[in-house]
């Protein structure tokens, strides 16, 4: 291991960790420090031609490369393999005229948004402005602005790749169809992303904002809440909050963007306003680049537990379940409103989502006891509320896999283009399609 881990360090211009070394520790973190990540070495690469000469060095030393721009998604199962960073490919071109960004792996969503906010367009952001657009696309990807335009990965173009024979391509839908869909929801089990094109959308005028209240109004705001998303257009998005932070006492909240005027937003909204006793309204005309506001969700690592699943419904007796106890240990309950978009034909591994609604369920596990807890709370209210049985990809877990988000037609098709592209086993995603 020696002479190839010194044959790591000549082969590439970028920075090389190796086990032993000062900061080696510290480079292998991913996102969530509540996972361990084993791996061999870890490379922060240059440039497209590092990952490339990265990829040749690990398919001849028998070892796997495992590509995070920063390790949202990680799920620690990187025995055996050199992790590739890929922070500082970040180019990110713009092109109004065309509608469409040419984004490198390592840039995060926050940067494109601000970079369109200029020309009044806007990219599919998700909540945080600090996960990669590549992350999110190869994830399928759920944006604010997904009932209006779907998938985000529904709006990529063109994939600029690394292959598992260390050859730099450009993959689309005409040029390779079967791979160009494969990335379009099912992760980085296939190649290693350097940059992708995107189209853009429109984006003239934004709404939004959060509205919150003490959880005895939880309630009525669930009620406006249901209300609002039974007859909601596509250019409106709303989340609702269970919250309890640490020190404070119990929350309830309301999150929404609209892509259109002040206006027609406020009387979409109106419900909102009938919950009395609001503690913050946030809700105002803002920027595609202020997103990130809205949540205000952590900008740097810190330790978690998630669960997802789809649900069918927000009925009667899933609000009941919802009210009947604390949410606590949880940190959060979110539920997503989807539909729209979203339940459009889409060329990709996930195809249209048939539910109505995303939960996501959050705590941190401050100790063994504490994470315990966190889970056992969170397979309680997932078992007990009207869920489909499949899960976003984009929010799988530890110990979950390609057949928890996916159709056994799909997961057969996806090994088929695993097998075909990558016999070898080089790309070892969070969540492998191999079985």
């Amino acid at each position: 291991m020696p002479n190839i881990q010194n044959y790591l360090k000549s082969a590439v211009r970028g920075q090389v960790w190796l086990p032993g070394e000062p900061g080696f520790d510290t480079a292998r973190r991913p996102w969530n420090l509540a996972v361990e990540q084993p791996v061999a070495a870890v490379v922060e690469a240059a440039d497209a031609d590092d990952v490339a000469a990265l990829v040749c060095h690990a398919r001849a030393a028998g070892l796997g490369v495992t590509t995070q721009p920063n390790g949202h998604g990680a799920t620690g199962g990187t025995e055996g393999t050199i992790l590739l960073r890929t922070g500082r490919l970040d180019t990110l071109e713009v092109d109004p005229v065309k509608r469409r960004a040419r984004v490198g792996a390592g840039a995060p969503s926050g940067r494109l948004q601000a970079a369109t906010a200029a020309h009044g367009l806007t990219g599919l952001p998700g909540s945080s402005p600090v996960v990669s657009v590549t992350g999110v696309a190869l994830g399928g990807g759920l944006s604010w602005f997904g009932r209006a335009h779907g998938w985000v990965a529904d709006s990529v173009t063109a994939y600029e790749i690394v292959d598992a024979a260390g050859q730099r391509r450009r993959v689309t839908a005409e040029t390779e169809a079967d791979l160009f869909w494969a990335m379009r929801g099912a992760g980085g089990d296939f190649a290693v992303v350097t940059a992708l094109e995107l189209d853009l959308h429109p984006a003239p005028h934004l709404y939004g904002g959060r509205t919150l209240w003490t959880v005895e109004h939880a309630p009525a705001a669930i009620a406006a809440y249901r209300q609002i998303t039974s007859q909601a257009p596509n250019q409106l998005t709303v989340w609702l909050d269970l919250l309890h932070f640490p020190g404070a006492d119990p929350m309830v909240a309301i999150d929404a963007t609209y892509l259109g005027e002040e206006n027609e937003a406020r009387h979409l909204l109106a419900p909102i306003d009938r919950v009395p006793g609001p503690l913050a309204d946030t809700r105002r005309v803002m920027s595609v680049a202020e997103l990130g506001s809205i949540t205000a969700e952590p900008t740097d690592p810190s330790p978690g537990l998630s669960h997802a699943e789809l649900l069918t419904d927000l009925d009667d007796t899933a609000v009941q379940t919802l009210l009947a106890n604390p949410i606590a240990p949880l940190l959060s309950v979110q539920i997503r409103h989807l539909e729209g978009a979203f339940a459009h034909a889409s060329d990709s591994p996930h195809g249209p989502l048939t539910e109505r609604h995303a939960l996501y369920l959050f705590g941190i596990p401050t100790d063994p006891a504490t994470a315990q807890s966190v889970t056992a709370k969170q397979r309680a209210l997932a078992s007990a509320l009207p869920t489909s049985g499949r899960k976003p990809f984009t929010f799988l877990n530890p110990g979950e896999t390609v057949a928890d988000a996916f159709t056994p037609d799909v997961v057969t098709r996806l090994r088929d283009v695993k097998h075909h592209h990558d016999p070898d086993n080089v790309f070892r995603s969070n969540f492998p399609v191999r079985g």
